[in-house]
């Protein structure tokens, strides 16, 4: 991923610190698969880039996805065991929503995906904490206050401005390198 990229150059001079930011934030019952199907062949032009991870246009009988809410609570109960549980978990989540086309708001594909990637089969119960799905609505609302309007969206603590859609790594690495100055 290109923000873990510009992470690894720049060593303890970054530190990346995932927000949520709900695209879907309630469930759309006027979604049907046919239109999500229709949906997902945008995701043709990210996929083309030299450095995209895996995309593939949504080919199965699984979703379509309901809402954003599952995957960011599972993303922050793994959070909660530690930075590398949480990379492991989104890399996992985006891998298997982009590249496999398996519904991420499936609670049964969540916890597959949480065994998949090694966690504590027990701390996948923090994914029903109150407490998570407030942090997840509070972080949503500061990004809407922020002007954040879709993903991924980057912003530096401190400052103004927001760097929307999935940028070009160059793009990231001069923004924040003329911030670190």
């Amino acid at each position: 991923m290109r923000l873990r990229q510009i992470e690894n150059e720049l060593g303890e001079r970054v530190h990346l610190e995932w927000r949520s930011f709900l695209l879907r934030p309630r469930p759309d019952p006027s979604r049907t698969l046919e239109k999500f199907r229709a949906y997902t062949h945008s995701w043709t032009r990210p996929a083309a880039e030299p450095d995209a991870p895996p995309f593939r246009v949504w080919n199965t009988d699984a979703g379509p996805p309901t809402h954003s809410i599952p995957p960011h609570l599972v993303a922050k109960a793994a959070a909660a065991l530690g930075d590398d549980a949480l990379r492991h978990m989104h890399e996992r989540l985006l891998r298997a929503y982009f590249g496999e086309n398996r519904d991420i708001t499936d609670a049964e594909t969540l916890l597959s995906l949480w065994r998949e990637t090694g966690l504590p089969e027990e701390a996948f119960a923090r994914t029903s904490d109150p407490a998570l799905l407030q942090a997840t609505i509070d972080q949503h609302n500061e990004a809407l206050d922020h002007g954040v309007d879709g993903v991924r969206a980057v912003r530096m603590e401190g400052r103004d401005g927001v760097v929307i859609g999935a940028q070009p790594v160059d793009l990231y690495r001069r923004w924040i390198k003329r911030s670190l100055v």
